[in-house]
């Protein structure tokens, strides 16, 4: 095996040093983040190693420093898969007085799915809007789950207190994701088909970061 295109780097050094190409291969690309935006799209980046997010993700006005004052403030997060609820630092989260939490491996979920004859996100997103103090909704799967939430919004007074919007694939994504864009609701959204669960926890986890370093 060649080895010689092998860097040698020390564990503590690699994200350091992968934030670092990051940086250097936007700069080649012409392309400068907003500063508010810059560590949550590098993040997803280094989650993807995908440099279409630098041109997709879309920020409502104030959304990143929206989100941190609502986790600062002890707001829980809520996911649409178990595996963006892996990815989350939840250590941090609740250094902040803030939970994690994803129904969708829920019996009464399920039941309840299956009855109404529609999907375990689109109802996780119901039990979630029930909760008693605010909720960041991560989607990184489920269009379905966009879709419930914003019609809860239209069928009433209720509106999310943030929404992180990234779920990936080809049915129903892209229009799931615009009508989030159409709302007032404070939002960090990657247009088009890519998004998925790991992208939705970097984008928690980079707002956690910034977070711990500002302490």
């Amino acid at each position: 095996m060649d080895k010689t295109n092998i860097e040698y780097v020390l564990p503590e050094e690699i994200e350091m040093r992968s934030f670092e190409i990051i940086a250097a291969e936007l700069a080649e690309r012409g392309i400068t983040l907003p500063a508010e935006q810059d560590m949550i799209t590098r993040r997803v980046i280094h989650t993807s190693a995908d440099f279409d997010y630098a041109e997709t993700m879309t920020y409502s006005e104030n959304a990143v420093e929206i989100a941190k004052n609502l986790i600062k403030n002890g707001a829980d997060i809520v996911t649409d898969t178990n595996m963006a609820l892996a990815g989350i630092n939840k250590k941090v989260l609740a250094s902040f007085g803030g939970e994690a939490h994803c129904y969708m491996a829920d019996a009464e979920v399920a039941a309840m799915a299956k009855e109404r004859r529609t999907t375990r996100a689109a109802i996780s997103m119901e039990l979630a809007a029930k909760r008693e103090k605010p909720v960041i909704f991560a989607v990184g799967n489920a269009p379905t789950a966009l879709i419930q939430i914003y019609e809860m919004m239209q069928e009433s007074n209720w509106r999310p207190a943030f929404v992180i919007g990234v779920p990936v694939g080809f049915v129903n994504v892209e229009a799931a994701k615009e009508l989030i864009l159409q709302t007032e609701v404070p939002y960090i959204i990657n247009r088009g088909r890519k998004g998925g669960s790991n992208v939705a926890a970097a984008i928690c986890n980079a707002l956690l970061y910034e977070l711990r370093k500002e302490r």
